[in-house]
């Protein structure tokens, strides 16, 4: 994944990462990331019920199981360069840019589409091992 350079405040802002809603991993975020770095950033790891209780992130998780308060946060976050996830089976639909598919092994799908829209670039590694990828207003099967 690639961001504009302008979602940063300066060269030491860390990567933010936010969970909306209930959050579904635990400590599991904070162990993995913890004393890491990715192009000289550390990572951040925020939770909050409510968007407007965080700071500009890069990354948001989105837990929420209503649909509407779902779509209510992809509304806000429209064409913003944040990289909404969630594991809600519309998720893509709905507006967001990665649907997580968890079963045995977990896939993922992208909506290229909304990625382009929210000026992030998203390699083609990824969309290699992605299951689904909206493109053009269609979904193309990778796999």
């Amino acid at each position: 994944m690639t961001w504009p350079a302008n979602v940063f405040a300066d060269d030491r802002s860390p990567w933010r990462i936010c969970v909306l809603g209930s959050d579904p991993f635990g400590d599991s975020l904070d162990k993995t990331l913890t004393g890491r770095s990715e192009q000289g950033r550390v990572f951040q790891i925020l939770r909050a019920e409510n968007l407007s209780e965080l700071p500009r992130c890069q990354i948001v998780y989105i837990a929420y199981k209503d649909a509407a308060k779902r779509r209510a946060v992809l509304a806000e976050l429209k064409n913003l360069p944040v990289l909404t996830v969630s594991d809600a089976p519309d998720f893509l639909q709905e507006g967001g840019i990665i649907q997580f598919q968890i079963g045995d092994r977990v896939g993922m799908s992208i909506n290229l589409d909304q990625a382009r829209s929210a000026s992030l670039a998203i390699q083609t590694k990824m969309l290699e091992v992605s299951q689904n990828v909206v493109e053009n207003g269609g979904v193309k099967n990778w796999r």
